[in-house]
């Protein structure tokens, strides 16, 4: 990205503010950003949004960017998630730098500040700025009260600080059940903004941790644990989507008991306040973005795992032969504002086409086969073609042709219709760099579907043009029978039916699933692919953009994803 072109889109508000912080002498000589995702699911397109305005204001500012596993909440986490994030974020093109919490530089456990944040917590109790609460969270609802109404104090907010440390070491300890105790804030009861009455900095939970297993039964709350692991790992500018706005005065805050404790981080001679603002999530059509139900999709059989080529995870783009650059190319095009909005796909599948329009070799393959015999070609030929018309570096390829080739079902009607310009009874179309072909009859098997097509060749016509010099409108692909390799085509779709699967809320979803989402088929393809390396992507003349797929195709067995089709009607502004 550092490479790109400055667009109209990278002048937005997050730059500016990063720009005058920094004109300011506020981060110390370095910009330092970081991507925090929790170790807990696979990350997907919104995600991605993310990362590029994470790592590409720090490429951008010539700073650094932390990778941090928030790995905070023990019960959903695990090292096969903790990797594939990894392995999802160097697929987009970013490196994480900078300082780290071991060998790995720019990347952070947050699991590993554990010891740090326990004392930061004995310290507000002692400074009776934190106490421990046992008020069930029903009870505690009537105790927080509503926005427009103030809150009452909990029975124990004025204990004395050394129950309220015994009471927390002995959370730490074991001695109480999930749930029974709790470590609050004491802050505003009167706040209009909820997050701010009295907020939970600890709860209890009898989970191992798939980082430090049985080592701790309590653990820090995201918004107590976010602030600190900023703070500690000396970072200037954190961003995060809309629904932290509200949480952002206990951001600030945390920052502050942690300025007076003297934990802030002093870069050449400037001490680090990381401050917090928000943007739009990434929103799109037909699309659910929640960790929960994708875990259900996943967990239910609906598709085959995260990296399903229907879903939106990073991975499983990556298997539908999605590349990086039109991922980042997508994200760069919707734009960072502080306005929630709905993107449509067609927009991401414009990006692939025209990252794959210019990159992806050129192969002909028959999704639907029917059998063309032409009747006077002897003895075989070859077709010389470039691998992509728009790269002469990408070179040629020489292709087999005999008699007998394969050609799609579609492009031939028994009785053609009036703006059919392909092959018909008695009509002529152009074999793609071969030659010029009529139809002289047909054959039909017992359930009535043309199941053999009978043609001459004009014998001068070879390379495609006519002799005599007449007009052929009709252009169509073709695979020769005789070297022609059989390979699955995944014709995948949609994965939801409707623009907004979430209408009827998160139990309502599974309603809209496109049964016709995937569709798998037998077909022909051109030699040249028989030992298509998986994550390879080609341009199907005629048809679309397909890639090899990465765990089930093998030398002489492909199996081909369809990407995107060639064409639709998006028309970019």
């Amino acid at each position: 990205m550092a490479d790109k072109p400055e667009s109209d889109t990278s002048r937005h508000f997050l730059r500016q503010w990063i720009e005058a912080d920094h004109a300011a002498g506020l981060t110390g000589g370095e910009v330092v950003t970081r991507f925090p995702p929790e170790p807990n699911g696979y990350i997907h397109i919104g995600h991605a949004k993310a990362i590029c305005v994470d790592f590409g204001m720090a490429e951008l500012f010539g700073g650094s960017c932390h990778l941090r596993l928030d790995d905070t909440n023990p019960a959903k986490e695990t090292d096969e998630y903790a990797e594939n994030i990894k392995n999802d974020i160097r697929w987009l093109g970013f490196r994480w730098s900078g300082a780290g919490d071991g060998a790995e530089p720019g990347f952070w456990n947050a699991s590993n500040m554990f010891d740090r944040m326990y004392e930061i917590a004995e310290n507000l109790i002692r400074a009776g700025q934190a106490y421990c609460c046992n008020l069930t969270q029903e009870e505690w609802k009537e105790y927080r009260g509503v926005p427009e109404r103030p809150g009452r104090p909990s029975p124990s907010r004025d204990t004395d600080p050394e129950r309220n440390l015994r009471i927390f070491h002995e959370m730490r300890d074991g001695k109480y059940a999930d749930g029974e105790w709790c470590l609050r804030a004491k802050i505003d009861m009167s706040s209009p903004n909820i997050h701010f009455r009295d907020p939970v900095l600890y709860r209890i939970r009898h989970v191992p941790h798939y980082h430090l297993g049985d080592k701790w039964c309590v653990y820090p709350m995201y918004d107590f644990a976010h602030p600190i692991e900023d703070a500690l790992e000396g970072v200037t500018h954190s961003m995060c989507t809309l629904e932290f706005e509200v949480h952002r005065p206990l951001y600030d805050w945390v920052v502050d008991r942690l300025d007076e404790m003297g934990m802030l981080v002093v870069r050449n001679g400037v001490k680090i306040r990381p401050r917090q603002r928000e943007f739009a999530r990434l929103n799109l059509t037909y699309t659910v973005m929640s960790k929960r139900l994708l875990l259900q999709l996943v967990s239910e059989g609906r598709v085959s795992g995260w990296d399903d080529p229907r879903m939106p995870t990073v991975c499983g783009m990556r298997r539908r032969g999605f590349t990086p650059g039109a991922v980042r190319e997508f994200c760069d095009r919707v734009g960072v504002s502080k306005v929630e909005s709905t993107s449509d796909p067609v927009l991401l599948e414009w990006c692939v086409r025209e990252d794959l329009n210019r990159t992806a070799h050129r192969r002909m393959a028959v999704l639907d086969p029917v059998k063309l015999v032409i009747e006077n070609f002897d003895g075989v030929r070859e077709v010389e073609t470039p691998n992509n018309p728009l790269d002469e570096s990408a070179g040629v390829r020489r292709i087999p042709f005999s008699r007998e080739i394969w050609i799609d079902r579609a492009d031939f009607q028994e009785n053609p219709e009036k703006k059919f310009f392909r092959l018909g009874p008695d009509r002529e179309v152009r074999l793609r760099g071969a030659c010029i072909v009529k139809c002289i009859g047909y054959e039909k098997d017992a359930e009535g579907r043309v199941s053999l097509i009978r043609c001459t060749w004009d014998e001068g016509s070879w390379g495609g043009n006519a002799p005599d010099g007449r007009k052929v409108k009709g252009t169509i692909h073709w695979v020769d029978a005789a070297t022609g390799v059989k390979a699955e085509v995944r014709l995948y779709d949609r994965l939801f039916l409707d623009p907004d699967p979430m209408k009827d809320g998160p139990d309502g979803f599974l309603k809209y699933l496109n049964p016709d989402s995937l569709k798998a088929v037998a077909a022909y393809v051109e030699p040249a692919l028989a030992d298509a390396r998986g994550g390879e992507r080609f341009q199907f003349e005629r048809t679309g953009y397909f890639v090899a797929d990465e765990k089930d195709s093998r030398p002489g067995v492909p199996v081909f994803n369809r990407t995107v089709t060639l064409k639709d009607s998006y028309k970019p502004a």
